[in-house]
């Protein structure tokens, strides 16, 4: 049976494989109406050219701090468009916007005005990595604005971000943190151990009090050792907990990433942790309130030399996994697209289905980026 003409006003993409959440297409076919998938199918369409390489739902970056020169700390529409617009164009068709630790007063108006940002749907939410995290493993975050978690502090945020807080990462050690992880697991907001020196024991208990995800999981935490496991053994074997890998060969070495595949293949998600530099390049950044350099794509921050973020953006991250760990592309799209979807409560995206919005990339068999939809609609940059 042949399937129904498209619409007047449809789009038709093609692919010699298109990712599917239970299968791949090859060939296959999307129909995309009014910003929404409107129909998938197999094999060709009568007058249409099957288009080489991949088709996979749109990237969602959980974490990330800025990009194209921008950080997320400045919060106007004019910073907040141009470091999404160029993660749009790397396949990143839902941004969520990390703020580093501030003060109480400077990170209330962040908050509120990119609450704003995602209301005008530049973003899809809010990450606070801090400022309840250990001075410790603080990587790249002022160490004069960290302090311990209260319930009143976290409470008047989520006011201010009116819904829009998708994650918190924060030390499970520290003084009142479980209360705070409590609170978060009550009210839709993911709890995220990171930038920790917690015990094993310790994440256990996080684990219990409603953490679901490891921030950057290897990176600026207790290392795992062999007779002190920490954070890393805790948070790998929990089925419980995602966690995050920056796939950019400097936070991670390739067979780290492996032994991560191998213990967490279904709990992955793929994020870049960019800052400024991202889609720039070399050069001296702000991070917050800490001075950063760029040399040969590496973060590092001025005054210790601690590496302070990345310039990854997500479609090199994706064709790294791919590429690094073996991971079949169905394996790299859950991890990039569909579980970061759903931990961020992003229900009408991440997979291609029909009725979900059209957010769609198209990869060549190298698994470079060739094209993005976003909405349905082309995204250039």
């Amino acid at each position: 049976m042949q399937p129904p003409p498209p619409a007047p006003t449809s789009t038709i993409v093609t692919a010699a494989r298109v990712v599917l959440p239970d299968r791949v297409l090859a060939p296959g076919w999307v129909e995309c109406d009014d910003g929404v998938i409107v129909a998938v199918g197999e094999g060709e369409l009568p007058g249409r050219r099957v288009a080489d390489g991949w088709l996979v739902p749109g990237f969602v970056d959980q974490h990330t701090h800025g990009a194209m020169g921008r950080s997320f700390e400045d919060t106007s529409v004019e910073a907040v468009s141009e470091a999404v617009g160029a993660m749009h164009a790397r396949g990143a068709t839902s941004v969520i916007a990390s703020l580093v630790s501030a003060a109480p007063d400077a990170l209330h108006e962040q908050v509120g005005q990119l609450a704003d940002r995602c209301d005008e749907d530049l973003i899809a939410g809010i990450h606070l990595e801090g400022p309840w995290i250990s001075p410790t493993f603080k990587g790249a975050h002022d160490p004069e604005v960290l302090r311990n978690p209260t319930v009143a502090e976290f409470e008047e945020l989520l006011v201010v971000g009116r819904g829009h807080i998708k994650m918190v990462t924060l030390a499970p050690e520290l003084p009142g943190a479980l209360d705070v992880i409590a609170v978060c697991a009550d009210r839709g907001v993911v709890a995220a151990v990171g930038h920790t020196d917690a015990t094993f024991e310790q994440v256990e208990a996080a684990i219990d009090a409603g953490a679901t995800v490891a921030t950057h999981l290897f990176n600026a935490m207790r290392p795992l050792r062999h007779r002190d496991p920490g954070p890393i053994a805790a948070l790998t074997e929990d089925p419980r907990v995602t966690c995050e890998l920056i796939m950019d060969g400097i936070h991670l070495e390739w067979p780290v990433a492996r032994l991560a595949r191998r213990a967490a293949e279904d709990r992955l998600v793929l994020v870049t942790d960019s800052m400024a530099a991202a889609c720039v390049g070399d050069g001296d950044y702000m991070l917050g309130t800490l001075e950063v350099q760029v040399r040969n794509g590496c973060a590092r921050l001025v005054s210790n030399g601690s590496i302070a973020g990345s310039t990854l953006t997500m479609d090199a991250a994706f064709r790294n996994f791919v590429n690094a760990t073996d991971a079949p592309v169905p394996i790299a799209v859950r991890a990039a697209s569909t579980t970061p979807s759903v931990l961020m409560q992003l229900r009408d995206r991440g997979e291609i289905r029909a009725g979900l919005r059209a957010d769609l990339v198209r990869l060549n068999d190298d698994l470079e980026l060739q094209e993005v939809w976003r909405g349905g609609e082309p995204v250039t940059g």
